[in-house]
């Protein structure tokens, strides 16, 4: 796949939820997927590499597909905001990172970044 022109907005869904056919239902997916702030896709289009940076993640809050809850983290003007229902809050860039997910198997960390938004960064020459 060949991507011929660079969008302004890249957004990538985490797939954090996988169907097991031995229980019938879908499963939460928590495993540490480390995603970064400033992304780079090389050859993508004709002697060029397109680069971008994260500006919001969506958050999945809970064990499982049928409940939870959803927050995020955006920046905005070089600054990062926590929003969860009507609390909104400064952050820091530390807390995306405790979205990536667990290195075990087995975790009571049930944050996991879910949907990353992604903005093209304007090439300096």
């Amino acid at each position: 796949m060949k991507i011929k022109k660079q969008p302004n907005i890249l957004v990538i869904h985490l797939k954090r939820f996988k169907y097991i056919e031995q229980l019938g239902r879908y499963k939460k997916l928590t495993y540490r997927v480390v995603f970064p702030l400033e992304l780079k896709l090389m050859n993508t289009v004709d002697n060029s590499d397109l680069e971008y940076s994260l500006f919001a993640v969506l958050v999945h809050v809970g064990s499982g597909p049928n409940h939870g809850h959803y927050i995020s983290v955006v920046k905005s003007h070089n600054h990062w905001l926590f929003f969860d229902d009507e609390t909104v809050e400064m952050t820091d860039e530390s807390m995306v990172q405790t979205f990536f997910g667990s290195a075990q198997e087995f975790s009571g960390n049930t944050d996991n970044g879910y949907i990353l938004f992604y903005e093209s960064v304007a090439k300096t020459s």
